[in-house]
């Protein structure tokens, strides 16, 4: 019988360590993918400032309780008696095909979750962007990005600036015209040295950024760093992502507001009127509507989480049952401040439906909630007991 070499022994051995140093409880991790040689490219975009009526709770109960609205939801949730209600007419981002501007692009399943927001936006460093923009509400409107480089045409903003001319034809882009913002993406754009393949930044109009972001212009761009993107864009070591956006969209700053009280013949002098036009949202959803979050054990998961609003809109988002690692932190909570952007990596170990919540306990109330559901490897439901998902919402309800 023959006896192997002491030196194969060790070799074996040291396959066996950075084997089991590989494995999780979720199985064996992928190895994160190398950067490769790629042509910087022009990725072009149609996007339309729409307006939308929009639902902030489409299935028209609380899908948390799995029940219908209480008194306590019903400040922000009924309509007629002096109120809105849910529906109220909002400008939108949306995209299209082409640059006539005629046909809507559908959204895919794995996006359904964005809601309001306008349309994600990818690019990889060392590309170029373009953005055509077509106005199609009643008022100016603009397109302003973070992050990125661009020139005075580009910028979106209408101030005192010292340009003039060609140079000003996109602070204020009005009813009926086109616009085309340029963008380069530098390094300075991508991810940093302590960053991931990818980061998040936000677009939104700047005309009157308060109400132009409560009418509803808020959107995500993703960026990858250079030689670690797939050809649509997605980085090469994530195999699902997710946007969450936290604002208190405050309708009484709206453009809107007038159309929405003579549409629904609501009554301002209400003595809760201000206050139920407060929507407490994550992608314009509050009370668990927004469009369940699915993923499989094991993935790598990416979640982009943005802030955006007022001096009320600190939110802190929390996922149950599950930890990420965001900027080099092992947590179940991130804290945003109105303009934040930031990223968290999350390998699901524990399957089921789990709460996302801000852990405000005025936001808990106001039906700032969602859900996500971890599924097995397969993608085959994993049934969560009744008795455990009433114990997450109560947990919550008591704040703990």
């Amino acid at each position: 019988m023959r006896t192997a070499h002491p030196l194969n022994r060790r070799s074996l051995a040291g396959s066996l360590v950075l084997l089991l140093a590989a494995c999780t409880a979720d199985g064996i991790s992928a190895p994160a993918a190398e950067p490769v040689a790629v042509r910087p490219r022009v990725r072009t975009y149609y996007v339309a400032a729409d307006l939308v009526e929009w639902n902030y709770a489409p299935a028209g109960a609380n899908l948390i309780t799995g029940a219908p609205f209480g008194e306590e939801e019903e400040v922000f949730t009924s309509g007629g008696d002096g109120l809105v209600g849910l529906t109220y007419l909002k400008a939108l981002y949306r995209e299209y095909t082409d640059e006539t501007f005629s046909t809507l692009k559908p959204r895919s399943a794995d996006w359904e979750h964005l809601g309001m927001l306008g349309p994600l936006i990818r690019a990889q460093v060392g590309d170029t962007l373009e953005v055509v923009f077509r106005n199609h509400a009643d008022r100016p409107f603009s397109v302003h990005v973070h992050g990125f480089f661009y020139d005075k045409d580009s910028e979106g903003t209408p101030y005192d600036d010292g340009t003039s001319g060609g140079d000003k034809d996109d602070d204020a882009v009005p009813p009926g015209a086109t616009h085309v913002y340029r963008y380069t993406v530098p390094e300075r754009a991508g991810p940093g040295p302590d960053d991931g393949s990818s980061v998040v930044w936000m677009y939104h109009s700047h005309v009157d950024e308060p109400r132009d972001a409560n009418s509803g212009l808020v959107g995500a761009i993703i960026v990858t760093a250079r030689g670690r993107a797939r050809d649509d864009g997605r980085p090469n070591d994530v195999d699902r992502e997710f946007v969450n956006l936290y604002m208190i969209d405050d309708e009484n700053d709206s453009w809107y507001l007038e159309e929405n009280v003579a549409r629904t013949g609501a009554d301002p002098s209400h003595e809760e009127f201000g206050e139920s036009n407060l929507k407490h949202g994550i992608n314009g959803y509050i009370y668990g509507n927004l469009p369940m979050m699915t993923m499989r054990l094991g993935e790598r998961v990416r979640w982009y989480l943005l802030g955006l609003g007022t001096e009320v809109d600190l939110h802190t988002p929390h996922w149950h049952g599950q930890t990420l690692v965001s900027a080099g932190m092992r947590v179940d909570l991130l804290e945003l401040l109105p303009g934040s952007m930031k990223v968290g990596d999350m390998t699901p170990d524990n399957p089921g439906t789990w709460l996302t919540h801000c852990h405000v306990n005025d936001h808990i109330k106001a039906g700032m909630l969602a859900r996500f559901t971890v599924n097995s490897r397969s993608g085959a439901p994993v049934a969560t007991s009744r008795s455990s998902w009433l114990a997450q919402v109560d947990s919550v309800l008591r704040g703990r």
